[in-house]
């Protein structure tokens, strides 16, 4: 059954958004999956907020063309699915966890705040901490000066107490 053009131009706008939106994606070959892990697959994108279709090669092309991108053109042949993420890890994450308890499903590439990824460039992006671990590992480690400080000066001031107690005592 074709595709009207306005379905068309609709899922060319809607391509558009979610390349504007997304700080990642995965571009994926699901060939041979069946329905049971597809639906699997496709709840596990939901619950870790990944935006997951699948979309006509052609548009897809048109739509990374459009702003500029073509290293993905020749891995847009065959079946073809995107998962869209606003987190930067969390698109490779889902797909690469998917992928291993699903074995049909290939990572072809994807991208990174527009940059090109490969395959191996997916998989150590998803094993990278998500970007709120991090900012807290990031805090933790500009807290621990300060927190050093807070003690040192704590201890000596205490120090200091204990010396003038002891001061006063021997007076008594």
């Amino acid at each position: 059954m074709a595709v009207s053009k306005a379905t068309k131009t609709q899922q060319l706008e809607e391509i558009r958004e979610r390349l504007k939106q997304s700080s990642a994606f995965v571009l994926i070959d699901y060939v041979g999956i069946n329905v049971e892990d597809d639906t699997g697959f496709r709840k596990a994108f939901r619950e870790k907020g990944v935006h997951y279709r699948v979309y006509k090669n052609r548009l897809l092309k048109i739509a990374l063309n459009e702003i500029g991108v073509t290293e993905f053109d020749k891995f847009l042949e065959g079946t073809t699915s995107v998962a869209f993420s606003k987190d930067p890890t969390g698109a490779a994450a889902a797909v690469v966890s998917g992928s291993k308890n699903i074995p049909k499903i290939k990572i072809k590439c994807g991208s990174l705040d527009g940059v090109f990824i490969d395959e191996s460039g997916v998989k150590q992006l998803a094993s990278m901490p998500s970007k709120e671990v991090l900012l807290s590992m990031l805090l933790g480690v500009m807290q621990a000066p300060v927190r050093g400080l807070a003690v040192g000066l704590n201890a000596t001031i205490a120090g200091l107490a204990r010396a003038l107690q002891s001061v006063a005592d021997q007076k008594q």
